[in-house]
């Protein structure tokens, strides 16, 4: 009986891997592995790599690239792609954008999941980048202002010339208070006082800057705040000051309002969704602007206060 062949060793005496016995490339691909399985040049893997585009991960100077996301990400990346039953947002909390995506969730039952991480407009942006997320909800200053200043939050990504802004709506922003604190004719400085005790928001959240906007015209300092409490989104903020935890903060009229408190209107700004052209024609995208646009919805703008929808689902910025 003949003796079943068996594959040579390698010069080391080991058997040679799975690639090299033609069982296809292997679970961590290198530059020019990952450059024949995806049929380009290994200059164009690179650019995909400066770009943040393409899964890699960089170990002891080499470039390493697993090679079940890179199938996952190519075919995310297709019309229609792989993740079409999900849809994740980060970045900035709004109460009508909240509703919005519960009425989503109820509608769909498990055909999808939709998830809304309320970061902040600045790290929304960055998780958008890692595709961590595939939305971040920003808002960046004034309204008259959000055409220079939401493209110039993008541009420093590599990732920008694949992102568009979809305008959702405007809103009223201004400060949350503590009901019985605010009287008519007083000032932001009437504030200041030790008394009164702040919820301060983080670094990077448009809440924050828009604070800080005011207080720089108002030639208030903002190092003179109490603050008594930390809050990462509208309605932590609007929490914190409805459990007593704070007697101020800033944010939108839906925030204080879905708490009962009262509002100081200062100025409306643009609530703008930042994602990449291929999401855009998403089913669950386009769901996501037709529910806002409904009836439910509409009446919820009605009932907070403080929104104006008359530009929902526009294309307002694109590289």
């Amino acid at each position: 009986m003949p003796r079943k062949k068996t594959a040579p060793a390698s010069r080391s005496g080991r058997a040679p891997s799975d690639a090299a016995a033609g069982a296809g490339p292997p679970r961590f691909m290198n530059v020019r592995e990952v450059a024949k399985y995806l049929q380009v040049n290994e200059k164009k893997v690179y650019a995909l790599v400066n770009e943040g585009r393409i899964p890699a991960t960089r170990l002891t100077g080499k470039w390493l690239f697993p090679r079940d996301l890179v199938d996952q990400w190519m075919l995310e990346s297709s019309h229609g792609g792989l993740l079409t039953d999900r849809m994740v947002i980060a970045g900035s909390d709004d109460p009508l954008l909240a509703r919005a995506l519960n009425l989503m969730a109820v509608d769909l039952q498990g055909q999808a999941i939709i998830s809304y991480a309320t970061t902040g407009t600045q790290l929304g942006l960055a998780l958008l980048a890692q595709k961590r997320a595939d939305l971040c909800a920003l808002h960046w200053g004034p309204d008259t202002e959000s055409a220079q200043r939401h493209p110039a939050l993008l541009r420093p990504y590599p990732q920008h010339k694949d992102w568009i802004l979809v305008r959702l709506f405007r809103r009223e922003q201004g400060l949350i208070v503590a009901p019985g604190l605010w009287s008519a004719g007083q000032g932001i400085e009437e504030l200041m006082n030790p008394a009164v005790r702040w919820a301060a928001r983080q670094e990077g959240a448009g809440s924050h800057r828009f604070l800080q906007e005011i207080f720089a015209a108002q030639r208030a300092d903002p190092a003179g705040r109490r603050i008594t409490a930390r809050a990462y989104s509208e309605r932590d903020a609007a929490a914190a000051i409805a459990m007593g935890q704070a007697d101020v903060a800033p944010g939108a009229r839906a925030a204080a309002a879905e708490f009962g408190l009262e509002f100081r209107p200062i100025g409306w700004e643009a609530f703008d969704l930042a994602l990449s052209r291929g999401f855009f024609f998403r089913t669950l995208f386009r769901r996501l602007l037709e529910q806002l646009g409904g009836t439910d919805c509409q009446r919820f703008a009605q009932l907070f206060g403080g929104y104006d929808l008359a530009d929902l689902g526009r294309l307002v910025w694109s590289p």
